[in-house]
C-alpha cells in the first residue's frame, strides 16, 4: 500500500481530531456532557470504560455519525459537521461496529468501495485503485476470498473484509469500532498487529473502541479511559493503567504487574473468593 497522502491544507501546530466540550445523546437520552477529548497527532489511541459509558458513541461523533446537541467536533481546525462529506472520508476512515453489506457483493467489490472518495468526474477507477485494494485485501488476510460472496463468509471472515475495506479508503486517520469483533484470539492479535503497523510505518493515527483492557494497554501508545461518559484519565498506558484506576472505572479489584512479553501492564483480575470476601 503506498504511503498515506498528507491533508489538502497545511499542517498546524494543532492535533486534527477533537471534541470540545460536546454533549452527545439519542434523543433525549443525554450520554455524555460537556466532553472533551484530543486525539494526539500519529497516535494509536485506544477507547476503553465499562460497557453503556460513551465509548462507541464518542467514536461516533468523532466520525460525524453522530451531531453532538452542544459543542462541536473539529477536523483539521474546521467543524466537521460542515465540511462536505467526500473531504471527511479522504481524510478519515471509519469501521463501524456493526456492518451490513448488500446483497450479492463480493468482497473484491466491497473493499473496492472504500476507494470512492478518491473517485470524481475527471478521475475514474485505476490501477492505482486496483493496487489498493489487493493490498487491503492481503495485508487482511482476505485476499483468497476475494471472490466470493460476503454474505456466504463467517462473522470473522466478514470482519476482516470490513477492515479491508477501511484500509482501502487510505486516510490518514482511522477510526475503528470494536475491530476484534467475532474474531478469535489468533485474528484478535493479527488485526490488533496490523493496526500497530499502520501506525508504525504509515504514520496513521489510529483511534479504536476496545473491550480487551489488556489489549488496550499492550497496542496503544494513547489511552482514554471513560465511565459515565466522563473522562476518568487519559495517557500513555505504562502512565495511567494502575490498580486504582481499573477499580475506579470498571468496578473491578485487581493486580496490575508487567507484561512479560512487552513490560506494558497487564491486569489480573483478584480470584473469585477475594472479590466474594471483599464484598461480604
Amino acid at each position: 500500500m503506498s504511503a498515506v497522502p498528507e491533508s489538502d491544507s497545511k499542517r498546524s501546530t494543532v492535533n486534527r481530531l477533537s471534541a470540545e466540550n460536546v454533549t452527545l445523546a439519542y434523543d433525549r437520552r443525554v450520554i455524555a456532557e460537556q466532553l472533551s477529548v484530543e486525539i494526539p497527532d500519529n497516535s494509536f489511541t485506544v477507547i476503553v470504560g465499562p460497557n453503556a459509558c460513551g465509548k462507541s458513541t464518542l467514536l461516533r461523533a468523532l466520525s460525524r455519525m453522530l451531531r453532538p446537541s452542544e459543542g462541536r467536533v473539529l477536523l483539521d481546525g474546521q467543524a466537521i459537521g460542515s465540511m462536505p462529506a467526500k473531504k471527511v472520508a479522504r481524510t478519515l476512515g471509519l469501521l463501524p461496529q456493526s456492518s451490513v453489506a448488500p446483497d450479492g457483493i463480493t468482497v473484491a467489490d466491497l473493499v473496492g468501495r472504500g476507494r470512492y472518495p478518491h473517485q470524481g468526474l475527471l478521475r475514474q477507477w485505476s490501477a492505482q485503485d486496483e493496487r489498493v485494494v489487493r493490498e487491503s485485501m492481503r495485508q487482511t488476510g482476505v485476499a483468497e476470498l476475494a471472490d466470493r460472496y460476503v454474505d456466504e463468509l463467517s462473522g470473522g471472515q466478514r470482519q476482516r473484509v470490513w477492515i479491508a475495506m477501511a484500509l482501502a479508503q487510505q486516510t490518514p486517520l482511522l477510526l475503528l469500532d470494536e475491530p476484534t469483533t467475532y474474531l478469535d484470539i489468533q485474528h484478535q492479535i493479527d488485526v490488533l498487529d496490523l493496526c500497530a503497523e499502520l501506525h508504525e510505518t504509515q504514520g496513521r493515527t489510529l483511534v479504536a473502541v476496545l473491550h480487551d483492557l489488556n489489549h488496550a494497554a499492550r497496542y496503544a501508545t494513547h489511552l482514554i479511559a471513560l465511565r459515565g461518559g466522563e473522562v476518568i484519565a487519559e495517557g500513555a498506558p505504562n502512565d495511567i493503567v494502575t490498580a486504582e484506576l481499573v477499580e475506579a472505572v470498571f468496578g473491578l479489584r485487581c493486580q496490575v504487574i508487567a507484561d512479560p512479553e512487552t513490560g506494558t501492564p497487564l491486569v489480573v483480575p483478584a480470584a473469585r473468593r477475594a472479590r466474594v470476601t471483599a464484598a461480604s
